[in-house]
């Protein structure tokens, strides 16, 4: 079964109006035996894909997941990237930034644990958050230390906006791609989810006192989202949108798009020189007579 992605693209320097994008899709699997089928399968080219990606060292993968709080990025990440061997891939979780972090520009502290040429980073948040949840509370922003004309320019957002879009094609042309993932959950769908992080015991520990009160600013946060997006989805760094009310499809599309991105890259195991070769026919020869 292909899983199409497409529809979930944001095209370059398209208008975003994030009340026209599904939160909901039809189910692309007909039970959660099939689902569990499907995402095997992905998990397996995946691992293959990542192999080669290692073993070349000619690309790197940069998968950016954002969205708002209880859309499902842990899941995602933990359920896609299974098969993934550790020793090439690195998650990175970005929450409040430090002092030292602050002390630099907004882009230090990702560029940082960028993934090398043969590895797959995978940002939990990232350096989007310093043109959304910093452009929502203001406040943050007093907090950076930043020189008061940087703070009252009226084209902060901008200029960081298009910082942004040159670091992603400045990495493009190194060898990284680079695929943004924004789970595109319900507020109604959130509030449910808000409610069992409370109610089951087991999921207790994700629930944060802020949660709740980040939901006044939904709008403000919609708003941000689809100005970022508008900006910056470009060829060589996409934006994709998606449905994320249904965990289980969600999952299933972050799978697809991030086996696309792969694919792309047209992998392979590299060819052995001829002196290569000689030395592996050398060391065959060596073990052959013990």
């Amino acid at each position: 079964m292909k899983i199409r992605t497409k529809q979930f693209r944001v095209g370059a320097d398209d208008d975003v109006d994030l009340k026209k994008w599904p939160t909901k899709a039809d189910p692309i699997y007909d039970s959660k035996d099939d689902y569990k089928t499907l995402l095997e399968e992905q998990v397996i080219e995946l691992s293959e894909l990542q192999q080669k990606l290692f073993a070349t060292k000619r690309h790197a993968l940069l998968v950016i997941f954002q969205a708002t709080d209880a859309a499902g990025k842990d899941g995602a990440i933990r359920h896609v990237m299974s098969g993934v061997n550790p020793q090439g891939c690195q998650v990175t979780n970005f929450g409040r930034p430090s002092a030292e972090e602050m002390s630099h520009d907004f882009l230090w502290r990702s560029a940082k644990v960028l993934p090398a040429r043969g590895d797959i980073g995978i940002f939990n948040r990232s350096y989007y958050e310093e043109v959304l949840v910093v452009r929502v509370h203001p406040n943050f922003l007093e907090a950076q230390g930043l020189p008061e004309d940087v703070i009252k320019d009226e084209h902060i957002w901008d200029k960081r906006l298009r910082s942004i879009r040159d670091h992603e094609q400045h990495l493009a042309a190194n060898g990284t791609s680079i695929v943004k993932i924004f789970l595109h959950v319900s507020k109604q769908e959130q509030r449910k989810r808000l409610l069992e992080r409370i109610d089951d015991p087991a999921k207790n520990w994700k629930a944060k006192a802020g949660d709740g009160e980040e939901r006044q600013f939904w709008k403000h946060y919609r708003k941000a989202y689809e100005e970022a997006m508008h900006e910056t989805s470009t060829r060589e760094a996409p934006w994709f949108v998606v449905p994320a009310d249904d965990s289980l499809s969600a999952r299933l599309y972050v799978s697809e798009i991030i086996l696309d991105a792969l694919r792309s890259m047209d992998l392979s195991f590299p060819e052995p020189t001829e002196e290569r070769k000689a030395e592996l026919h050398a060391m065959r020869k060596k073990l052959e007579a013990e």
